[in-house]
Order: structure tokens, then sequence, then C-alpha cells
């Protein structure tokens, strides 16, 4: 059985640090592409960095916004009032918002917005303090990426909701973390070992990718992921390191319109003959004289 396939729209910090911009991408994803949720990123950089990393300078200073990785990352970020906003516009145009929490104060920010669900990206998988406090104070959906984790770590992090009574709450994602990813290493058939380990565990398997180009979502969603999330952004050329390794909104919408073909034809025929068929067959099927 084929779920209806859900596409996210992961516009992450692809706004660069602009509430007009991060306002048309949810327009577009929207009235657009027909995605069915955009989703942001929230972090806290004093809270993740070290001193020493918040003042160091960007490891590539010509997609820096600031004069240390510390400055770059804060102008990129979006206050709680701010995300207020944004799951306020996605409201009016009938796309589900959501966000990435990377930390624990982002977490109780989010959370205060009552998202349908939040996102845990691969980098965080291991902040049981986060997730704990996730389990505990959020009722909504938690979906979380299995990117640069081993299977050790993936077994530790379901067992801990099941030990919380979240796992029917809890979304895994299959992923390779890199940008963008070359089809090499995009491993599609970790759903296949995700699947067997946990489909039974957990709500449901998603498939994160950061490859270029829509086909392989179309496997990986007839591989069983229900949930495709691409990032996404308005062009590709604009600064910052997500961009080229983002679908713009001709790819999202070719994503959306090819897995809902996809999922009409994933089918048994209902009858041995067709009603299309049937027309051929009186035509042209051989009839012994």
């Amino acid at each position: 059985m084929y779920h209806k396939p859900i596409v996210i729209a992961e516009a992450g910090c692809n706004h660069m640090g602009s509430m007009e911009i991060a306002h048309d991408l949810i327009l577009i994803a929207a009235k657009y592409c027909g995605a069915d949720a955009i989703k942001f990123q929230k972090r806290c950089s004093r809270e993740l960095l070290t001193e020493e990393q918040y003042n160091a300078p960007h490891p590539n200073s010509e997609n820096s916004y600031g004069s240390t990785y510390g400055a770059h990352r804060e102008f990129l970020e979006f206050t709680v009032e701010q995300h207020a906003k944004l799951k306020e516009w996605c409201e009016e145009v009938g796309i589900i918002y959501s966000t990435s929490v990377w930390d624990l104060i982002s977490a109780k920010e989010i959370v205060s917005l009552n998202p349908t669900f939040i996102k845990i990206p691969s980098a965080s998988n291991n902040n049981f303090e986060m997730l704990q406090w996730l389990c505990k104070n959020y009722k909504g959906e938690i979906q979380l990426s299995f990117g640069m984790t081993t299977h050790a770590e993936e077994e530790e992090i379901v067992g801990f909701f099941e030990q919380n009574g979240r796992a029917k709450d809890l979304v895994l994602f299959a992923c390779t973390s890199g940008y963008p990813v070359p089809y090499e290493d995009v491993c599609l058939l970790e759903i296949n070992r995700i699947k067997r380990l946990y489909e039974n565990r957990v709500k449901d398997i998603g498939f994160s990718g950061h490859h270029l180009g829509t086909a392989i979502d179309t496997a990986a969603y007839t591989l069983g992921a229900s949930i495709i999330e691409r990032h996404y952004t308005l062009d590709q050329s604009w600064k910052g390191t997500d961009h080229g390794a983002s679908l713009e909104a001709d790819g999202i919408r070719e994503l959306v319109v090819n897995l809902n073909n996809v999922y009409a034809a994933l089918k048994t025929k209902e009858i041995e003959i067709l009603p299309i068929e049937q027309v051929q067959r009186d035509k042209l099927k051989y009839r012994k004289h």
C-alpha cells in the first residue's frame, strides 16, 4: 500500500535573512509548486558553537554574510516572532509550516508556535537533551534524519523514542549529508534497510535528498519513502552554500507532479482487461480464422 506522497520544500536559510524572500518562498511553494509543506531552520549559534568556532572566519568567505562564522549564522537567523509570521503566511496560502531545530533553545522557541511537525536535522539527532525535552513537551510529529549516523546510533535513537513512548510519532528519513550528493553516494537502498528495521516501530519513513534533479526522488518513493524532502531556492546562483544543492521552483513543481503521477500508477489491474484495452483488443487482437 502506497500513501499519497508528501513533498516538503526545505527553504532552510535560503531566504538569506530576508523576510521578503521568505514570503516569496512560501507563496511560490504553495501556489506554483503545490508542495505540501515548507520547512525553515532555527538555531542558536551561541548554543551550538564554541567561542573559537563563533569567531573564526567562514570557511568559504564568498558565501559569508558576516565577518566571522558566528556573525554569518546570526545574519541568517529569524527571531521566534518572525517565525510566527512565517507560520501565519503559510496558513494564509494553505501550506504546512515547519522548522528544523538544531538545539534546545531553538526547540523551545519553535514549540511555542505549535507547528504540525518539527524536524531534527542529522547534525542534531544525537542531542538527547533536546530530544528528551521534545518527547515530553511537544505532542506533534517529530521528523528525524539519519545522515552521518552509524547503525548503532540509529538504534539508540529509535530505542530512546520507544522508551519515551513517542516512537509512533517519529518519522525517519534516509539521508546522505552532502551538498550536493553525487548519485553514487545517494544510496537509495538505505530506504529498504531502514524500512526493514524500523517500519513497524515508527510512524513512517521518508527520504531527504541533497542530489541534483528529481529522478532519484521518484525511485525513493517507489521504495517506500512516503515523505520526500528537498532543499528549495528561488535561484541556485544566489550567495550561500545550500542554493547550488537546491531545486528551484520549477524543480519542486516537477517533483510534485511526477510523484503524484507515480502514485496514481502504482496499482495492479482491477480486471484482466481494462476498458482502455478492450477497445484495442477488439481492434488489434489476433483472431484465428
